[in-house]
């Protein structure tokens, strides 16, 4: 899904696909937001990005840092408001379409 830029912007990078992945899962179940794209950084970094409305993203990030937690490491998260558009060239380099 690419990203313009529009709506709240949400990161959660762990070490590993699987802590990922819960992450992923439980952000997705936790508040009304969409999974926009992932990025394997390097030395097992990814991370996983979603977008919605500032409260949504916020009760989300919080939702996938605690599970990811649970299996694995979280090396960052993060929650943008309202980052600029040009973000979007960078966070839709690998976007999800559904």
């Amino acid at each position: 899904m690419r990203y313009y830029g529009d709506e709240a912007l949400g990161l959660i990078e762990t070490l590993g696909l699987v802590p990922a992945l819960e992450a992923a899962d439980k952000m997705l179940k936790a508040a009304n937001v969409e999974l926009i794209s992932y990025e394997n950084i390097g030395s097992t970094l990814v991370t996983i990005m979603i977008k919605g409305d500032v409260a949504a993203v916020r009760s989300a990030v919080e939702a996938g840092k605690e599970a990811a937690e649970a299996v694995g490491t979280v090396t960052a998260y993060n929650v943008m408001p309202r980052p600029i558009s040009s973000v979007g060239d960078i966070v839709s380099v690998h976007d999800i379409d559904l």
